[in-house]
């Protein structure tokens, strides 16, 4: 009985990894879109760097998959979990908002980052290069700070 049980997990498992789900992937790479943040607004070369290894993951077109990713149900999760990531906000597509909500999202990678709610915990777990230092937040705050306070004065 436990021996069909366990085959039967098995097959259910194997099977399962023919469904994958669509990934998050741009023929452009990072900084390079019309709509890209970077490319709208100046954007220091150390910014740049927290963004790709920090942010860009789950925040922009084109995430970079750990093998992992290929196992469901983990693929399944990272999908949901990048694509409700870029519906709060995508950088690769930051020129499609309003100037108000652009304003607003500049605000909220400032609070987030300043209070410790991005990068996420389950994410730096894993991509410990992506923890950021004490002077890559204030780095960061400073420019999303800026950035929306050049464009509230617009």
């Amino acid at each position: 009985m436990k021996t069909k049980i366990l085959l039967g997990l098995v097959v259910l498992f194997l099977a399962l990894q023919a469904i994958r789900p669509a990934k998050n992937l741009s023929a452009a790479a990072p900084f390079t879109g019309k709509d890209d943040i970077t490319v709208l607004f100046p954007t220091p070369p150390e910014v740049r760097q927290i963004l790709a290894t920090s942010c860009y993951d789950c925040h922009s077109n084109a995430t970079h998959y750990p093998w992992y990713a290929e196992v469901q149900p983990v693929g399944w999760w990272l999908a949901s979990h990048v694509k409700e990531a870029r519906q709060k906000l995508n950088f690769a597509e930051f020129g499609q908002y309003t100037r108000k909500r652009q304003i607003k999202k500049l605000g909220s990678v400032a609070d987030e980052v300043r209070e410790g709610g991005m990068p996420l915990k389950s994410y730096t777990f894993i991509h410990r290069n992506a923890q950021l230092s004490a002077v890559q937040v204030d780095t960061l705050r400073r420019w999303a700070e800026a950035t929306g306070d050049k464009l509230s004065g617009q």
